[in-house]
């Protein structure tokens, strides 16, 4: 994988991207093989331009604690200087849309601001490798085409490498540099289809022919995929 890049696994349920994502991040280890970050093992991760972080299926955060305390939770965690590190959390609530929000609950926030609150919580750290697995699985349609061109914009703002979980084939095709189909019984890499189009990406590259041949092409391999 090389820096910038946003490759997107796609595939089944089962077919284990959750299991590789999780992998990366070093939360499992592999049964097999092993894992190199950076060209090294994971006791490399943490020094300059090799910082990973990762955003959960939900958005995990504090229920008893405001939005600020929620993102600054890292921060608080490597013992940085409040000033500092409220300054960082200002900075990652703006980059999300959530200023004004700080002194929330999550209990008063939508499921999508619940998601950016999280998502701020990552950037905070100011990481060179973001993981995601299914953010917005659980959103609205339109709640989740908004927070995916956000995150382009994210991406590309912030020069990030993301390695993002998905079962949309839209949202595969919207985000990504690089799609990696999976396939089941097994879990194997059934093919890499790159997104050849010019980044960042707006709604209209939504409602274009090579759009809707991309969505046909990773449509068919994820048919290839259920039956292999």
């Amino acid at each position: 994988m090389q820096p910038g890049e946003f490759v997107t696994l796609l595939g089944p349920s089962g077919c284990g991207k959750s299991t590789l994502l999780n992998m990366i991040a070093n939360l499992l280890d592999p049964s097999a093989g092993q894992i190199l970050w950076w060209g090294a093992d994971h006791g490399h991760v943490g020094g300059p331009g090799r910082k990973l972080t990762m955003v959960f299926q939900d958005a995990t955060l504090m229920p008893w604690a405001r939005v600020q305390a929620n993102v600054r939770l890292p921060l608080d965690l490597s013992h940085m200087q409040r000033a500092q590190a409220d300054a960082r959390v200002a900075e990652a609530l703006a980059l999300v849309g959530l200023s004004g929000f700080e002194r929330h609950y999550p209990r008063q926030l939508s499921g999508g601001m619940q998601m950016r609150a999280s998502i701020a919580r990552a950037l905070v750290t100011d990481p060179n490798l973001l993981l995601m697995d299914e953010p917005f699985g659980a959103l609205d349609e339109f709640t989740r085409n908004k927070l995916d061109a956000d995150l382009i914009g994210l991406w590309w703002k912030k020069k990030l490498t993301v390695i993002f979980v998905t079962h949309s084939i839209y949202e595969a095709v919207f985000l990504s540099t690089r799609v990696v189909v999976m396939a089941a019984r097994p879990g194997r890499v059934l093919k890499e289809v790159t997104i050849d189009e010019p980044h960042p990406r707006n709604d209209a590259f939504r409602v274009t022919q090579k759009f809707a041949a991309y969505a046909k092409e990773l449509s068919e391999l994820l048919a290839e995929a259920n039956v292999s």
